[in-house]
């Protein structure tokens, strides 16, 4: 399937939401077993009240998105800047916005604007990203 050259100001979204599940398995890769990410008792008593998603899964996103969806397949993902504003908590809905700030044509890359967001605009995590496509950035 040949897809067409992304452009600057192209918008893409991404609905997501993390279960605990999906904290306890990057715990388990990652051996980052923090307990305000693991433990409901620890937890309570922190400034979040309950578990929070870590920051670099719920950033994995940017990385999912790039990867398989927009630019898609082929994507190099060279550097990536994130502030996390907010924590982000399980079983929450979140949307990952993307925006193409600049393109480089001659290396192929793509400067992108990247967030994360909750389903009424507050920001949670953002940045920017840029990535590298021979057939969708030229």
């Amino acid at each position: 399937m040949d897809k067409k050259s992304i452009v600057e100001g192209e918008k893409y979204f991404h609905q997501i939401s993390f279960t605990q599940n999906d904290v306890i398995k990057f715990a388990e890769l990652t051996n980052d077993t923090n307990p305000i990410h693991l433990d409901e008792e620890y937890a309570s008593k922190s400034i979040f009240k309950k578990t929070i998603v870590p920051g670099f899964l719920s950033g994995a996103v940017f990385s999912k998105v790039f990867g398989t969806l927009f630019p898609g397949i082929g994507t190099i993902y060279l550097y990536q800047e994130m502030k996390f504003k907010k924590p982000v908590f399980v079983n929450e809905n979140y949307l990952a916005e993307f925006e193409v700030l600049e393109i480089d044509r001659n290396k192929n890359r793509a400067t992108i604007y990247c967030k994360l967001i909750d389903l009424i605009g507050t920001i949670y995590i953002e940045g920017k990203a840029i990535v590298m496509h021979s057939d969708r950035i030229k």
